[in-house]
């Protein structure tokens, strides 16, 4: 008869201590920092979903993928790929196993907080030029005033061409910014809530303050501005109206920390994890099952439009594969599995009351997986049963990919949103899974590199997983 194990014993056999994944393991570290590198040069190159769309549409080609063709019949192996709408992605590599065996989708999204410019955005106040703004997903409004910001977009002229362009982001171009009011004369402004310490119509970007030389000008300075603007780009302010122009920070990606362990930038959400989903994607070779990658759009407003996950876009392309083929989408669509690839908050001890520590998720921790997400009773949740949640742990615990599980926070505080609906009303199954963020949604977000390495671990398994 075996004797009697002691209470020790069972606790290190039946209670669950979540660890930091990089804090014995050197090469995970190692490993970790060398993979950051290649993402801050993505997040730096990719400040709008249109450039995101453009790095990602570059790397793939030079992988070798090819444009997607829908009356063609792919083999195992061949990679392919289009473009929605200039602001999404779809990749995907053939797999040797029919279509309706199943696809594996990782969706993340490239469109992140920040600010628009209004159809007539610019005007003069005394003797300052300005643009007006529209901001775009959830901001703390705030936290945008006194920042150096770029302005990125892309103008239709009157003849139909287009032009892109950025200014703020070389050390040589100027940058602009959203001015505040003083502590001396804040008196009125510290009285308002923290949601209205500066207002929406307050969001105005300074732009300049020269007029042109002649005298009796009306708007001397505005037509100052648009001279300027003309000169280098061809434009008049007319051709604002049928432009697209985002106002984003100015600073590049950084590593944070004596250590370097962690990394601060703008546009983590979600591109931390549309990146290791994107390279994942592209290091695919012979995938069992057809793989399919989705950098997708307007998530922080919904997922509505063309571009966005409520829209057919991708699901057309995987029910296009199957009609080349001869097989049944809808057979393939309930054979396929997903994972939303979105981030989530990581656990901030300096406001920690607004965490329920037990179910909080840790940045350095590993990736970390969401089984619901929503707001306060689930509301406007995709669940996943636990079926998929154990056969998805089963395989990141396999090959040693660090995980968490957790949720976004105190349950009466608020909740939060996923694409991963949208996919699940297409009756696919689909877990959510992605990198912690300090700071989320603010111009300086915060992750960890050991939480992005693993991020890229899992979305690699995934693609790779043999049966």
């Amino acid at each position: 008869m075996s004797e009697k194990m002691t209470a020790k014993q069972y606790a290190e056999k039946l209670l669950y201590t979540p660890e930091y994944a990089a804090d014995k393991q050197a090469e995970v570290k190692a490993a970790a920092a060398a993979f950051a590198e290649g993402y801050k040069t993505f997040l730096d190159a990719a400040k709008t979903e249109r450039e995101a769309v453009t790095v990602s549409e570059k790397m793939l080609k030079e992988a070798g993928y090819q444009l997607f063709d829908p009356k063609k019949v792919y083999a195992p192996g061949d990679k392919i790929y289009f473009i929605q709408g200039h602001k999404a992605v779809v990749a995907a590599t053939i797999g040797t196993k029919s279509f309706e065996e199943g696809f594996r989708l990782a969706i993340a999204h490239i469109d992140c907080p920040r600010l628009d410019l209004r159809p007539n955005p610019l005007y003069q106040d005394e003797h300052f030029s300005y643009f007006r703004t529209h901001y775009y997903g959830g901001i703390r409004k705030y936290q945008w005033a006194t920042i150096p910001l770029a302005i990125h977009g892309v103008f239709t002229r009157a003849d139909g061409s287009v032009v892109n362009f950025a200014v703020g982001e070389d050390e040589q171009d100027p940058v602009f910014c959203i001015t505040d009011l003083l502590p001396h004369l804040g008196a009125e402004q510290n009285e308002r809530k923290l949601s209205e310490g500066i207002k929406a119509e307050e969001l105005n970007v300074l732009l300049g303050s020269d007029p042109v030389e002649e005298e009796d000008v009306k708007e001397a300075v505005k037509l100052n501005t648009m001279i300027l603007l003309h000169e280098k780009y061809g434009i008049t302010e007319r051709d604002f109206t049928r432009a697209e122009i985002e106002v984003v920070p100015a600073h590049k990606a950084r590593d944070v920390g004596f250590d370097r362990s962690l990394v601060g930038g703008y546009g983590h959400d979600d591109r931390v994890d549309a990146y290791p989903a994107l390279m994942a994607e592209i290091e695919t070779k012979n995938p069992v099952r057809t793989t399919i990658c989705v950098l997708t759009d307007k998530e922080e407003i919904g997922s509505d439009g063309v571009t966005g996950m409520q829209s057919m876009y991708v699901f057309h392309f995987m029910q296009q594969l199957c009609r080349a083929a001869g097989q049944d989408d809808i057979i393939a669509f309930q054979h396929s599995v997903c994972l939303s690839a979105d981030v989530t908050a990581a656990y901030d001890p300096t406001w920690a009351s607004a965490f329920e520590k037990q179910n909080g998720t840790y940045a350095g921790r590993g990736v970390a997986i969401f089984k619901y997400t929503g707001a306060r009773g689930k509301s406007a949740a995709s669940d996943a049963n636990a079926e998929l949640v154990g056969d998805v742990t089963r395989l990141l615990d396999a090959n040693k990919v660090a995980w968490q599980i957790g949720e976004l926070g105190r349950l009466d505080l608020g909740g939060g949103g996923t694409i991963a609906k949208y996919v699940a009303n297409r009756g696919i199954p689909v877990l959510d899974i992605g990198v912690p963020v300090l700071s989320m949604h603010a111009p300086f977000e915060v992750i960890h590199k050991t939480d992005l390495y693993m991020a890229y671990r899992t979305f690699s398994v995934f693609c790779q997983q043999a049966d």
